[in-house]
């Protein structure tokens, strides 16, 4: 039997249940049951993947047993990789021109020779080294290297972790309160692990923006930089990333070498940055790690500190070597499939710093830290020289566009997910109907809502708009009661809720994932349960409706 049933997932929930299964053998009776039954092509390309990923990690190349004749060229090439000895690698050679003799598959044989035979030769590891622009691109009248950025700094130091803290119409935004509070806790731990005193930076670019300062230190930053100008107040991509940038660099010229020193600092840039994934954070993150010549990883939800080793020649220099990276930001991101996350990393190559390591952050990915009135910090004002030059854009008029529907400040949310299939229209009015049971409460979706091809009737069709998707590209809630009626529980769903107090779900199947997590657990059909709850809600015998239909849920969340 095997650990899980494919047909009672979608493709896209399957790949969340098969990551924590790393054993061949259930992998492989997990393809036979989903052969015998449905035999989804996608299903079983995911399947397979899988299988064939731990079925390399259990094997070690050996040359011997090698026929590259029975062998794809992509098989060739990982399996190249693990051979560390030149002689196996001539034997495949030969048998390969032997054989099929393709072009391809050769050329990945003799790279890899060609590595190896670098690394040994006179019993000295080779080096890469570094070309001009003009060098690396001879047909170029205009190399790469004439852009008017920001250099990268030669030989730079490198300190504290900066964050952006946007703000809005006077406000500041949420997500700046998680990024302090996330920043706080890295330093923290960083301090532990690598010593030193390297701080928590906080940026505030706008007007009036000094009324958050004392907010900001209150939350984490041990310094806020502030930049004030009454024509600040709307966010401009020029005047903002001169602006950052100058900060970062206090005072670096483009072309003119490294910065001079700052007085409230001893290092050229910020060792990390991190700014917020909203429509402007996304615009300056961008912008502003350009013009300092560094990386960025977008749209990120979970974030680390540590070392890393790297074997990859254009960052180690030394072919066929490896190298540990230190005090590295590990930046986790979801991947493009929803399956797995994605861990971006910003390494500097052996002739050049990539610096600040940067990142942004989904709002909702990390908790806002309690303030700390005791917390005392340092406030630096910018002394740069807003130039008019930088506002040949004018806005004339504009419209304030509807924000959406914003589901994190109610108490009650009822999400409605495809257990509707069977009469879509009646069950997202059951969805609202039980809602409005409630003073403050509004329905949610699941994403197989919004992406479903189901037909609403006019009356429920706004409800099933992207702008109520909950979930990991969706919102992320946190309501004192939370009704998932006819939700599976893949856990791109789980991020959106599962920091809800009291989680009851309704699923015609017992041993749907989302029982793991829930408080209360009905099992039966949305369209039978929903009406005696509405019903319990209205008489005020929600309790001891919710005791006698509901089963313990799973216990703790996971």
């Amino acid at each position: 039997m095997p650990a899980i049933d494919p047909g009672e997932y979608t493709i896209a929930e399957l790949g969340p249940e098969l990551k924590d299964i790393e054993d061949v053998d259930e992998l492989e009776a997990i393809l036979e049951a989903e052969k015998a039954g449905e035999d989804r092509t996608g299903a079983v390309t995911l399947i397979e993947s899988r299988i064939e990923k731990f079925s390399e990690d259990d094997e070690e190349a050996d040359a011997g047993d090698m026929d590259p004749s029975d062998m794809s060229v992509a098989d060739v090439g990982n399996a190249v990789r693990d051979l560390e000895e030149i002689a196996d690698l001539e034997a495949l050679l030969e048998a390969e021109e032997a054989g099929e003799d393709r072009d391809s598959a050769k050329r990945l044989i003799q790279k890899r020779i060609d590595d190896l035979s670098e690394s040994e030769d006179d019993g000295e590891e080779a080096e890469l080294e570094a070309e001009t622009p003009e060098e690396r691109h001879p047909d170029l009248d205009h190399p790469t290297a004439d852009k008017r950025h920001v250099r990268a700094i030669e030989d730079g130091t490198y300190e504290d972790m900066w964050v952006y803290c946007e703000t809005q119409q006077g406000d500041m935004l949420d997500v700046s309160r998680e990024m302090l509070g996330k920043a706080r806790q890295l330093m923290d731990d960083y301090a532990e692990d690598y010593g030193g005193d390297e701080k928590v930076v906080a940026v505030l670019i706008g007007d009036d923006v000094e009324a958050h300062t004392e907010e900001c230190i209150e939350l984490g930053a041990d310094v806020v930089v502030t930049a004030e100008d009454e024509r600040l107040g709307r966010f401009r991509h020029k005047p903002y990333t001169r602006i950052f940038c100058d900060m970062a660099r206090w005072g670096g010229d483009p072309g003119e070498g490294n910065p001079e020193p700052a007085d409230w600092r001893e290092y050229d840039e910020p060792r990390y940055v991190l700014f917020p994934a909203t429509n402007n954070g996304r615009d300056l993150s961008a912008l502003v790690q350009a013009e300092l010549d560094s990386g960025l990883a977008s749209d990120c939800s979970g974030l680390y500190i540590e070392d890393a080793e790297i074997s990859n020649p254009v960052k180690t220099g030394e072919p066929g070597t490896t190298k540990t990276f230190d005090r590295i930001l590990h930046m986790k991101r979801p991947d493009f499939s929803g399956f797995e996350y994605s861990t971006i990393l910003c390494i500097d190559n052996p002739h050049r710093d990539f610096h600040p390591q940067g990142g942004s952050v989904i709002p909702g990915s990390f908790e806002i830290p309690d303030p700390d009135p005791d917390r005392e910090g340092e406030v630096v004002e910018w002394d740069g020289e807003v130039d008019d030059d930088w506002f040949r854009v004018e806005v004339t008029d504009h419209d304030v566009l509807d924000e959406g529907v914003d589901l994190t400040g109610n108490e009650v949310i009822v999400a409605m997910g495809r257990g509707i299939g069977a009469n879509p229209t009646k069950g997202m009015e059951l969805g609202v109907e039980l809602a409005n049971c409630f003073e403050e409460a509004d329905v949610g979706v699941t994403r197989g809502i919004v992406t479903g091809s189901y037909q609403f009737d006019a009356n429920v069709e706004q409800y099933t708009h992207e702008e109520r998707q909950i979930g990991e590209t969706g919102q992320v809630v946190a309501p004192d009661l939370y009704i998932a009626a006819g939700i599976s529980g893949a856990v791109q769903h789980k991020v959106g809720m599962d920091d809800s107090d009291v989680i009851v779900s309704i699923n015609t199947d017992p041993d749907a994932r989302i029982r793991d997590f829930s408080d209360y657990f009905i099992e039966g059909d949305l369209f039978d349960v929903l009406p005696g709850l509405i019903d319990a809600v209205k008489s005020g015998d929600v309790g001891e409706a919710l005791a006698e239909a509901a089963a313990p849920g799973g216990g703790d969340d996971d």
